[in-house]
């Protein structure tokens, strides 16, 4: 994430604890219950907290709550700085923001992102702090009120002075003009760290309150959908004036798509779907770098050539692979991936001659307000955004493309618009995630120490794409993540990137660039193991000697996965080992051949150290979906072009494994009082590898490229 933020400036002390003394717009709620008329508004105290007359505190997020449980964490660290009961909690989306002083960006790169894993990391001690804030407020607002003295916090939601008791709602009006507070102490309580508290969002999210990108509903809005270019790149020509599909309204050229505009969605859907093959497009010229097939040479070539302007990540000592006693030299290849979100993108937009509102299931509100601002020639107070839930995130939806679709279509009609694209238009104008080509060189020596390490990976930069003219250091995030810094004992290293021209569009996908530089790394790693003629894991718990995080992550997984006993007949385990996002991974995979040959995970066992854990359901919940999109990615993922068409359309030829078909998965949160790291992408990038080496195990067959089965149907499974 340090490339996408690198230039934004560092908030305030004051506008980072939300401007304590100052007012703050009250955020969007995603969703909704009417209240008496008499009823007190609710009084806002700082950015981040509320009180109503009900006594319940609610909690303003920056972060993007995707399913991975970002509200509900954050709710128990001010819950336990506050000691309110569990019922009084509650927490929404904050009004997106951009810039400097927004008190919404996360304190790790002060934007307003979620991604790389980071809500937790950012925000731990911050939002502790702000709530500890809150909580002196409160007291100090309560001896304010009373003129009297000896106010303390109580539990439930209220201050007492021994003779006299509170509730918040009570004295939040007092508390919210205090100011000058000295800093406060941290509860070191754990009634709510730590503790497996129930999710905020599942109430509405099982009786369908909960909103969505797409259940946003705004009076007087029309629907539409688009279309774009078959070919990745191409431009519109000519657009017929009208459609044949009845119901069809209007019909926008959007230089890059066509979007088609009717009183529903399914309307705009097929009216866009009608236009597809009558619309005249302008097609690159040249679409050899949006070929899958060309790319592909061009990456062998990259990966071996002596004179291709290489970025040198990290070098340590001189590797090389003379006088080794036992030499590695593999090649290890992985595809382009999209990120098949099961909510496709959508936005509603309202825009006015002073004024632009927008609803958008979005990770990146710190890009959307400026875009959207330029788009409609209003400064950035004018843009309102509001972060619905998102129906999966995986990094697709911190780009502003959909958004500013919908922006310059409800800015065309006048009218609020609500756009939503079909699921085909999804797969084949995705951001996807680089392919990369990958040769690892390494050498032991007679005590079969690894003395060298030469790593080269060829991929596309999304960071030159995105801004070639001013990029001089072509390694973006993702390039030689999971490979550069590992934890193992390596005498001497070169770590370094190539990067590979391509016009097939980029973006993050969930785990970023350990997604490929993990399966190359475990699997050498294996690799490297076998050759010495040692145990997998004792290999590399030896090397891991000088981090214990990774040996102890690797010791439990040892446990958990009974490795030291023989697996069933005719079934294997590998493992594989991830240092990344903060925090540590270990995994065994058991596989076993099914009577067609192909590989059937039974059991994944995994072992994480997070370090301090805010919600343990939470961190299994993420080690789980984490295997399940791991495991198909592994298995049957992959995005190819063809001249610059997307061949994948729909989740026919990019199946997931279904709830009766996935391995039995056991999880072991390993304690920890390192401060919190990711858990929302740590368990994706160590699932191929580990299967890839149980595999290796126990048909002596290595799986060197991913996936491991191409051009899978879902109906074949």
């Amino acid at each position: 994430m340090d490339d996408l933020t690198s230039a934004l400036p560092a908030p305030t002390r004051r506008s980072f604890l939300g401007g304590i003394a100052a007012a703050f717009t009250v955020p969007f709620a995603v969703s909704f219950t009417s209240r008496a008329a008499f009823a007190a508004a609710p009084v806002q105290i700082g950015a981040f907290l509320r009180v109503d007359d009900t006594n319940t505190v609610t909690l303003s997020i920056g972060s993007a709550e995707m399913g991975q449980g970002i509200m509900t964490g954050l709710a128990q660290l001010v819950a336990e700085q506050l000691q309110v009961d569990w019922s009084q909690m509650k927490a929404e989306h904050a009004i997106g923001g951009s810039g400097a002083g927004n008190p919404y960006a996360n304190p790790l790169f002060h934007a307003q992102i979620t991604g790389g894993s980071t809500s937790m990391m950012g925000w731990y001690n911050p939002m502790r702090t702000a709530a500890a804030t809150v909580r002196d407020m409160l007291i100090a607002g309560a001896a304010a009120q009373t003129g009297t003295t000896g106010w303390t916090l109580a539990t439930g939601g209220r201050v007492t002075n021994g003779s006299e008791t509170l509730t918040f709602a009570q004295v939040a009006a007092s508390a919210a003009s205090i100011t000058g507070l000295p800093a406060p102490a941290l509860a070191t309580t754990t009634q709510f760290i730590g503790k497996p508290m129930a999710r905020l969002d599942t109430p509405a999210k099982v009786n369908g309150s909960a909103v969505f990108g797409m259940d946003v509903q705004v009076p007087g809005m029309v629907f539409a959908s688009v279309v774009h270019c078959p070919t990745l790149g191409g431009t519109v020509g000519t657009v017929p004036k009208s459609s044949s599909v009845k119901g069809v309204t209007r019909i926008i050229n959007l230089q890059n798509a066509v979007a088609v505009i009717a009183g529903d969605t399914w309307t705009a859907m097929r009216g866009a779907k009608d236009l597809e093959g009558k619309i005249k497009w302008v097609i690159p010229t040249d679409t050899s770098r949006s070929d899958t097939a060309t790319l592909a040479k061009t990456a062998q070539a990259l990966l071996t050539s002596t004179t291709a302007p290489a970025f040198v990540a990290e070098r340590i000592g001189e590797p090389s692979l003379n006088g080794a006693a036992k030499v590695l030299d593999q090649t290890y290849s992985l595809p382009f991936l999209a990120h098949a979100c099961m909510e496709v993108l959508n936005c509603t937009a309202a825009v006015t001659a002073d004024k632009c509102e927008v609803w958008a299931p979005t990770q990146g509100q710190e890009f959307i307000i400026p875009a959207v601002a330029a788009v409609c020639g209003l400064t950035k107070d004018k843009v309102i955004l509001h972060t619905t839930y998102l129906g999966g995130g995986f990094g697709r939806k911190i780009e502003s493309d959909y958004v500013l679709q919908a922006v310059n279509c409800a800015k065309e009609l006048g009218v609020p618009v609500k756009l939503m694209w079909s699921r085909e238009q999804d797969f084949q104008n995705d951001r996807y995630r680089p392919s990369a080509l990958i040769r690892v060189q390494a050498a032991l020596d007679g005590s079969n120490a690894i003395t060298s390490l030469i790593y080269r990976n060829v991929s596309p930069s999304i960071k030159l794409q995105r801004g070639p003219s001013t990029v001089v250091n072509p390694e973006d995030t993702g390039a030689v993540a999971g490979a550069k810094g590992l934890p193992y004992a390596i005498t001497a290293r070169q770590i370094e990137h190539v990067a590979l021209p391509t016009d097939i569009p980029l973006g993050y996908w969930r785990s970023v660039g350990e997604s490929y530089n993990t399966f190359a790394v475990e699997s050498a790693i294996d690799e490297l193991a076998k050759l010495a003629g040692i145990d997998p894991i004792t290999f590399r718990r030896d090397r891991l000697s000088g981090d214990a995080r990774a040996q102890g992550v690797l010791t439990a997984v040892e446990t958990l996965s009974g490795w030291k006993t023989a697996p069933a007949k005719g079934s294997q385990r590998g493992v594989a080992v991830l240092k990344g996002f903060g925090s540590y991974v270990a995994m065994v995979a058991e596989v076993t051949k099914t009577s067609t040959g192909t590989i059937k995970v039974t059991k994944v066992s995994v072992a994480v150290d997070c370090g301090v854990v805010i919600n343990p359901d939470q961190v299994e919940g993420q080690m789980q979906g984490g295997i399940a999109h791991g495991l198909a990615a592994a298995m049957w993922h992959q995005a190819t072009f063809v001249k610059g068409k997307a061949q994948v359309q729909n989740f026919d030829r990019y199946p997931y494994y279904k709830l009766q078909t996935i391995p039995a998965i056991a999880v072991k949160i390993v304690a920890s009082t390192a401060n919190p790291g990711g858990v929302g992408e740590t368990a994706v990038p160590v699932v191929a590898p580990a299967v890839a080496n149980a595999w290796s195990k126990l048909t002596g067959t290595r799986l060197r490229s991913l996936p491991f089965y191409p051009n899978t149907k879902m109906g074949e499974l």
